[in-house]
């Protein structure tokens, strides 16, 4: 069975902890064996990212398939979110090597206004 949740917030920190906690009861209830913690964390760092980097609403989207979930993040900003290496005393920077570590697979859209992630169903690996 196929799921999907879709809203659209004001760019406010608030939202984070907000949307960490909806997908938390959405993916334990849609897909037991996705790790909860690992997509809250990139949740975090995604909607955090548009927030901090983005053009004024942020779009959040979670699809489950028979393959995994997609977690999409949209914000208004056509610079395409990067990965960068953060230098030790750097307090910033490291969210999409997280993001690189928990999820399956995650990337950016040809116009780099959404920044997605997908995490496999059944296997217990990202």
């Amino acid at each position: 069975m196929d799921f999907t949740f879709d809203m659209t917030i004001d760019p406010d920190r608030v939202r984070i902890a907000q949307l960490r906690r909806i997908t938390s009861v959405l993916v334990a209830e849609w897909a037991s064996s996705i790790v909860v913690q690992d997509v809250a964390v990139v949740v975090s760092e995604l909607v955090t990212n548009a927030i901090e980097h983005g053009h004024g609403a942020v779009g959040f989207r979670l699809s489950l398939t028979g393959k995994g979930l997609l977690l999409e993040v949209v914000d208004g900003n056509p610079a395409p979110a990067r990965l960068r290496p953060a230098a030790a005393d750097d307090e910033h920077g490291r969210g999409l090597l997280l993001v690189s570590c928990l999820a399956a697979d995650w990337g950016v859209s040809e116009d780099g206004r959404t920044t997605w992630a997908f995490f496999r169903v059944g296997d217990g690996s990202p």
